[in-house]
């Protein structure tokens, strides 16, 4: 597809009987179904499991308060250990909760199981990676991220898109492959786990910076300035953390943005719009009703700009906007009154 080492190769079957083929009776054989966990009963975790139930998977999803009942191929569950019993499972939990969740669910995981979060966000002032903190208090290892413009509503609707896994772990790739992937999904695959995990979180905080933008009801010019060089200097920012500069132009990085850009209703749009409209990040939380995740990261990544010296002015004044230290239009003016380098 481009230069970021993200592949879509296709999987050949090898004559054995598949999943839930019929059985003797001539109907499905539901206990032969691959199930597939899902933690956190939220809009996007219920995306992946309306996509995986499509795709012809059991489904269990775990959920403190579930917001939504039980189908015949997606059970729901508040008890941790019943998602022992599938080899793959994706955290859909916003970043700040997935380390203490995470560990309670490890107590009931080994080797053997295969563990992807779909978070937009880092841990604490010294950002670490997900897949870091996955690593640390379960018993797993092979650890994925995913990726991409993936929102709740198009997963559970079957809408045509695409995402990309970031893993060292053939397994893990393809077990996601299996579970989501599909004639209307596409699933890719880089080995640059950082990056996917850099730019998620990112483009979390320029989608934040998008519907703030509007908000002011600046024009298409600005907006396509801000989504240009706000990924030029999430590639800095990324590389400076281990990832690859062509994962941002990729769908990790640059694709996930434009889905943005483009208006694919995700919550932090509506957020930024909110705060530039003179709310609350707290009553624009409620009132999209999602954790922001980009919004808990911007101090940290402006602390890392100051530590290090990096070229990135605009990630270090959204975080005064969003903090409600600067306001937009200033913002605007510090970032026309920079001298201008080679593009």
């Amino acid at each position: 597809m481009n230069s970021t080492n993200e592949t879509d190769e296709t999987n050949e079957t090898d004559g054995t009987k598949a999943a839930g083929a019929p059985d003797e009776t001539g109907g499905p054989d539901p206990s032969s179904e691959p199930v597939v966990a899902v933690v956190g009963g939220g809009r996007f975790g219920w995306g992946l499991a309306d996509t995986a139930a499509r795709n012809g998977r059991r489904v269990v999803l775990w959920s403190r308060r579930p917001q939504r009942p039980a189908t015949d191929q997606i059970r729901v569950t508040q008890e941790l250990g019943d998602l022992a019993e599938a080899e793959l499972i994706f955290i859909a939990v916003p970043s700040p909760y997935v380390g203490a969740l995470a560990s309670q669910l490890g107590e009931h995981l080994d080797g053997q199981h295969l563990l992807v979060h779909v978070s937009r966000g880092m841990v604490g002032a010294e950002l670490r990676p997900l897949t870091a903190v996955l690593r640390q208090v379960t018993p797993c290892r092979r650890i994925g991220a995913l990726g991409g413009p993936l929102v709740a509503k198009a997963l559970s609707e079957g809408e045509p898109g695409g995402g990309v896994v970031g893993t060292l772990f053939p397994e893990v790739r393809e077990a996601v492959r299996e579970a989501l992937g599909g004639s209307s999904l596409r699933i890719y695959s880089t080995d640059d786990v950082a990056g996917v995990e850099v730019a998620m979180t990112l483009v979390g905080l320029l989608s934040v910076a998008t519907g703030y933008a509007r908000g002011m009801g600046v024009g298409p010019a600005t907006l396509a300035v801000m989504a240009t060089r706000g990924m030029a200097e999430a590639a800095r920012l990324g590389v400076l953390l281990g990832g690859k500069a062509e994962t941002f132009s990729g769908l990790a990085g640059f694709g996930d943005l434009l889905a943005a850009f483009a208006g694919d209703g995700r919550p932090e749009v509506a957020f930024g719009e909110a705060l530039a409209l003179g709310e609350s990040p707290e009553v624009a939380a409620k009132r999209v009703g999602a954790n922001i995740e980009g919004f808990a990261v911007a101090r940290s990544f402006a602390d890392l700009i100051e530590r290090v010296g990096v070229q990135a002015p605009m990630t270090h004044l959204l975080a005064d906007v969003l903090e409600g230290k600067m306001g937009g239009q200033a913002m605007m003016a510090a970032l026309m009154a920079r001298s201008v380098g080679a593009e």
